[in-house]
């Protein structure tokens, strides 16, 4: 249902229509669909930076759920940095600046509508700088558990293809994997942010037909190089698996 501002509102403040008048569920679900519905909006652009939501009580009548409810919703977006809270100043939405954009959720809401494409092109320049660089120390770091988990991610990929969620969690798990393998704590630390961003983008770009071309075989080139111990080729096969996937997805959109 649509966000819309109201003409005896403040200037800038927005009101909250209905979302769904479902029977309640539990309360981390509806604290969810609440956080999901609004945090949509604000990435989308629907609710713009700058503007304030209406008070508690209205928004909560409006969704069709409890104050507590909203509450804890607004509180998750607080935490990812959407928005901010200040006694008599309302809650009002902060600027992408200060938004945690790598946070897996706000990936989801982002990709829930029609992504800007600035977004997409940002995630893709930090996945440009970020994962050539950790495949070129996985080369030269893997293990042997790695190797393991990088060809059994690679096989059911292959088993699956990423039009199935089966072979996106592989594709997911293989991007896990990688970074794993550097044995970076600070890069391992961005594999969930790495792994939302992959699996979003790829089911976007096949959300109105079928992938336009088979990426595994970029991955097959990356995995061989890993196992083989060559960081040159890791990291210009990897650049080359990123590049590839900007292309196609710009053709979705």
């Amino acid at each position: 249902m649509p966000i819309k501002g109201e003409d005896n509102l403040p200037s800038g403040e927005i009101a909250i229509d209905q979302v769904v008048r479902s029977p309640k569920g539990s309360g981390r679900r509806l604290r969810g669909a609440v956080a999901h519905y609004l945090g949509s909006a604000i990435v989308s652009g629907r609710i713009a930076p700058g503007e304030r939501l209406t008070g508690e009580v209205e928004n909560a009548e409006a969704l069709d759920v409890s104050r507590s409810a909203y509450r804890e919703a607004v509180q998750v977006l607080t935490a990812k940095g959407l928005v901010e809270s200040r006694p008599k100043a309302g809650t009002r939405v902060l600027p992408r600046s200060r938004w945690n954009i790598l946070d897996p959720a706000v990936l989801a809401w982002a990709f829930s509508g029609e992504p800007d494409l600035d977004f997409v092109r940002d995630l893709f320049e930090l996945r440009a700088i970020v994962e050539p660089a950790a495949a070129r120390l996985a080369a030269e770091r893997r293990d042997k558990t790695d190797i393991r988990d990088l060809k059994d991610a690679l096989t059911r990929m292959r088993r699956h293809t990423l039009a199935t969620e089966e072979g996106r969690a592989a594709d997911r798990d293989f991007h896990d994997v990688l970074l794993r393998a550097t044995h970076n704590a600070a890069l391992m630390a961005l594999s969930a942010s790495i792994s939302a961003a992959v699996n979003w983008t790829t089911q976007f770009k096949q959300r109105m037909r079928a992938l336009p071309r088979d990426p595994v075989p970029d991955h097959a080139r990356v995995c061989e190089a890993i196992i083989a111990g060559d960081p040159e080729l890791a990291s210009s096969a990897m650049r080359t698996l990123v590049d590839l996937a900007l292309d196609d997805t710009r053709t979705a959109m």
